[in-house]
């Protein structure tokens, strides 16, 4: 009959398994903190939490299972192997090592799970297998492997979970994360004594079975101190980890705080930048943002003339009629509305890249970038004054308004740093006429206001008074070297300032808008001359120039009719020349007006040519049947080889759409071959006479007939 093996009796101190399930809990909990802290820092904090994580929690599980191996008796003496126990205790700070690297990365795949989980119960039994082995028993420990199986697979179940709670408590922030990690540790500490004392229960020990380390570690004071100083680790290591986390979080607060308050400080900046840029009112740049943008405008525009790009900026200085007596009247709401719906409305009529700003009061701003001419301007102040022209609702009530517009354009008008006050001066002169208008800015405005309001006030007298006069510069046929037209060139015959040439009162009609009037008179009396000159027997051309004002007036064509009409002239023998770029700037009302022209059978000349923002594509459409070179570059013929250059292309390409050739300022023999060398038509200029009154006109034509000099 088969017996069992007999084996010596064992026994466990019950004090001694309760201090080491305390270990194991705590150990947990250390761990648990750790995997939390190395998670949340980077770099070389990182490895160090990592480092004093992996040697706390494997010097705590070590301790526990230690513990308990000095629990452990048998009625033979007991000793472990220092060396063996060391490496044991190698066995659990890697286990816990690689716990700990796996809890601090954010890949927590099943398979990373997995992978770790063998690692760490390979480290975790290996420990405890090592530590048993320790006992150098003679004859060797006989080993139930079921029961080791069991407790291989507890190690693997209790590290898969622990990685489990690492991943759950990383990701859990709210208060109740020391409660579930209390519970947590609790729950790993019993798992990792039931795996330690399922091993144990695996160990038989033989009756004749003798401990050869008795001699070795053993004994009451040992297992005390292991407690003792086990606990101390684990406890300074969690009270660092504490202390830290109190630091970071105060930290934290602190940079939050910091962060906040810059917050509020940024914010406050903007506000303050905001009120020290902007119109409260009305939300528009005020007189500071805008004289720095127009500062950079200038610079722009400075940086992109020297590159030969012809760049002009314009400012407009609005000002709104009539408002004090409508704030008075209905009260600063009213008036505060109005200013904010005059406000948007400034701004809905110009571009992104302009600016508009209100500088007080009822006083507003615009600044133009990249305008092409007065006449662009011009237009700007015109939608000005249609926008806030339309009637404004206020209080259940319909009030309409007007403003004075003052323009100023640069580099043509003004000097940079007066850009603003100049057009101020313009405004003022606009609200001296009646309001309700615009001025453009002429230098003598500042200096000179009183004399330009009462030579505004002359002007509007001056056709009714008869005090303009036409001027006529003759044409001079390039073939032939025959009279083949004059330009009647407008004066002003003051009653105390004398002769005023055009120049000095040409721009004050377009700003007081006495343009079209003055148009009119000079249209009139180009067709009676040349119905004088016919009675004479003399067929004379005359070419008469156009302000933009009249190319947009929608009868303009119809009151070119009425003055061929009035004086029975052939439409022949008017000729209306209009600058290229006044042609080019409003190129459809330009195309309406010559196509108006055309039909009635009225010559058209595009003046001054090459001197604009010419488009060949729109050149060919527009009916003429002439072109004028501009002076500047005949002026320059005889020194510099571009302007050869240029005033040949222009006589070609002109001859190639059909069109003649006037070059006007001709002064000199030289300049005169240059020309009829090229093949220019006509030539105009004081080489053959200056612009000379109606009657002087026939006398120097019969001076020329008989051969004598004429030009003076």
């Amino acid at each position: 009959m088969n017996t069992a093996p007999a084996f010596l009796p064992s026994h466990h101190n019950l004090w001694v398994v309760a201090a080491s399930l305390l270990l194991a809990t705590l150990a947990s909990y250390v761990a648990l903190d750790m995997s939390r802290r190395v998670r949340d820092v980077s770099g070389r904090p990182h490895l160090l939490w990592w480092a004093i994580g992996s040697f706390a929690m494997g010097t705590g599980i070590w301790s526990m299972h230690f513990v308990g191996m000095l629990g452990f008796s048998l009625p033979i003496a007991l000793g472990f192997s220092g060396s063996m126990t060391l490496i044991s205790w190698v066995a659990g700070v890697t286990a816990s090592g690689i716990a700990l690297w796996v809890a601090s990365e954010a890949d927590y795949s099943v398979r990373r799970i997995a992978i770790a989980s063998v690692a760490m119960a390979v480290g975790i039994c290996g420990m405890h297998y090592l530590g048993m082995a320790a006992l150098d028993m003679s004859p060797p420990i006989v080993w139930h492997w079921p029961t080791v199986g069991l407790s291989l697979l507890i190690g693997l179940v209790a590290s898969a979970a622990a990685l489990g709670i690492f991943k759950f408590l990383g990701d859990l922030h709210n208060k109740r994360r020391v409660a579930f990690q209390l519970l947590a540790a609790f729950v790993m500490g019993i798992a990792i004594c039931g795996m330690h004392y399922t091993g144990m229960a695996a160990a038989n020990f033989p009756l004749d079975s003798v401990c050869r380390s008795s001699d070795a570690l053993y004994g009451t004071g040992l297992t005390a101190i292991v407690v003792l100083a086990s606990g101390l680790l684990l406890l300074g290591t969690l009270f660092t980890s504490i202390l830290e986390s109190r630091l970071q979080m105060v930290a934290r607060r602190l940079s939050s705080s910091l962060e906040a308050a810059n917050a509020e400080l940024t914010q406050a900046n903007r506000e303050l930048q905001k009120r020290a840029f902007t119109d409260a009112l009305t939300g528009l740049p005020n007189r500071v943002l805008f004289e720095d943008r127009l500062r950079h405008a200038l610079l722009r525009m400075e940086r992109a003339n020297r590159l030969q790009v012809e760049e002009r900026i314009a400012v407009l200085f609005v000002d709104l009629d009539g408002f004090k007596p409508i704030n008075d009247s209905f009260g600063h709401a009213a008036g505060d509305q109005i200013l904010r719906a005059a406000a948007h409305r400034l701004s809905q009529t110009t571009r992104k890249s302009d600016t508009v700003a209100r500088i007080g009061g009822d006083e507003f701003l615009l600044l133009l970038e990249g305008v092409r001419d007065r006449a662009e301007c011009a237009q700007a102040a015109n939608r000005v004054l249609r926008t806030i022209g339309e009637p404004f609702n206020v209080l259940g009530k319909q009030i309409q308004i007007a403003c004075s517009v003052g323009i100023v354009l640069h580099p043509e008008e003004g000097e940079p740093h007066k850009l603003v006050a100049n057009a101020d001066a313009a405004m003022y002169e606009a609200k001296r006429a009646g309001g309700g208008n615009y001025v453009m800015f002429e230098s003598h405005m500042g200096a000179d206001a009183a004399k330009q309001l009462q030579l505004q006030s002359d002007l509007r007298q001056a056709v009714e008074l008869r005090q303009f006069e036409l001027y006529y510069q003759p044409k001079i046929n390039g073939a032939g070297d025959n009279l083949s037209g004059v330009e009647a060139l407008v004066r002003w015959n003051h009653p105390q300032h004398g002769l005023i040439g055009p120049t000095e009162f040409i721009g004050l009609a377009e700003r007081f808008g006495l343009i079209v009037r003055l148009g009119d008179w000079i249209l009139d009396e180009a067709c009676r001359q040349i119905a004088e000159w016919r009675s004479r027997g003399t067929w004379m051309c005359v070419a008469v120039n156009l302000s933009v004002m009249q190319l947009r007036e929608i009868d303009f064509v119809e009151r070119v009719e009425q003055a061929l009409a009035r004086h029975d002239v052939p439409a022949s023998l008017l000729l209306c020349e209009i600058t290229e770029s006044v042609a080019m700037e409003d190129i459809k009302a330009t195309q309406r007006t010559f196509e108006g022209l055309a039909r009635v059978g009225v010559f058209l000349s595009i003046d001054d040519f090459g001197t604009g923002y010419s488009s060949l594509s729109h050149l060919r459409k527009l009916p003429a049947r002439q072109v004028k070179i501009d002076r500047s570059f005949v002026q320059d013929l005889q020194f510099k080889d571009d302007a050869r250059a240029v005033v040949d292309a222009v006589i070609r390409l002109a001859h190639a759409l059909g069109l003649t050739v006037v070059a006007e300022g001709v002064e000199n023999e030289a300049q005169r071959e240059i020309l009829l060398g090229m093949g220019c038509d006509e030539l105009q200029g004081f080489l053959f006479s200056h612009p000379l009154p109606a009657g002087d006109l026939l006398a120097w034509f019969s001076r020329r007939e008989v051969g004598e000099p004429t030009a003076d």
